[in-house]
């Protein structure tokens, strides 16, 4: 664990942060937090592997994966809801073993997963994309209960799922587009009540919006592909931080830690060649931010009906 408390890449604050232990990500996506176990969860998507470390350690497990996932979501204390590139799979804790539970998209053999995060109510939002980010080739999907549909289609790079505190407000962005939106949800279901409209527009601050996560003020933490750094929006879209991240390219946050006031935060080193990964030697690698404010534990998605 590498300590860099004063270190700084992009513009804003320099809040403390330390590295983590574990190897650099080729893509880093999907961070989520057990509040149960005190356990983060992430992903090396193009590596294949799924990253686990309880709090209280400074050890970080790797388990290798037989295939591309990207979403982690805990059912219960002994099994887990993978999003992965041949559909939603369930995976036992204790041994690791994936089960397919539902298909995503699996006629089509060009599109993997992406984003996605759980609502509230259970239900799991998850994007779609192309392999090699072909325009318009995803989608958002909802998923509850053993029920998929699909939401919004012609999406190229489903990002910045989140949600409010209470469910009545939904966030997603294509960063291929470079907005992220806003749009109205029925707080039992999860499912949209409404149209989407631009929350945060292209171009308002730099760097693409990729992962993002909501704190219990419902304030959205957007990590800028890119731009090196997180900016934090309030309900009503107004840019009321800018957290720095000494590494080009942040994929996603996630609160995580007893109290819930610590950001973990994947990059990427996707697409840098050796020069660019020479300026940025932080690329890909995993930080734990100390946020100063305290977010929202993720919830167990809903698999039986």
């Amino acid at each position: 664990m590498q300590d860099t408390a004063n270190g700084k890449t992009g513009a804003g604050d320099a809040a403390p942060h330390h590295i983590l232990d574990a190897p650099a990500c080729h893509l880093g996506e999907g961070p989520t937090y057990d509040p149960a176990t005190d356990t983060a969860w992430w992903f090396d998507i193009v590596g294949r592997k799924l990253f686990e470390k309880h709090s209280a350690s400074t050890e970080v497990r790797v388990h290798e994966l037989p295939l591309m996932a990207s979403q982690l979501c805990v059912v219960d204390d002994r099994t887990q809801l993978l999003a992965t590139e041949k559909g939603l799979y369930v995976r036992d804790v204790a041994s690791g073993a994936l089960t397919p539970h539902t298909a995503l998209e699996a006629d089509e053999t060009d599109t993997r997963s992406n984003d996605g995060r759980v609502h509230p109510s259970g239900a799991l939002w998850i994007g779609t994309m192309g392999r090699k980010a072909e325009t318009g080739r995803g989608s958002i999907y909802w998923f509850r209960g053993g029920e998929l549909r699909r939401l919004y289609a012609q999406v190229s790079i489903p990002n910045a799922i989140c949600f409010s505190p209470d469910g009545t407000v939904g966030y997603f962005a294509d960063t291929a587009r470079g907005d992220i939106h806003r749009v109205p949800l029925d707080a039992e279901t999860g499912l949209p009540a409404g149209e989407p409209a631009v929350f945060v527009a292209a171009g308002a601050c730099p760097g693409g919006p990729d992962g993002a996560v909501t704190d219990a003020e419902g304030n959205v933490w957007s990590a800028r592909w890119g731009a090196g750094r997180i900016e934090v929006f309030s309900p009503e879209g107004k840019n009321i931080r800018t957290l720095a991240i000494p590494a080009r390219q942040p994929s996603c946050p996630a609160f995580t830690g007893r109290h819930l006031d610590q950001l973990l935060v994947t990059t990427a080193y996707e697409g840098l060649d050796d020069a660019a990964r020479t300026a940025d030697p932080n690329a890909g690698r995993t930080f734990i931010v100390q946020a100063g404010v305290k977010g929202l534990a993720e919830p167990r998605v809903r698999l039986a009906s």
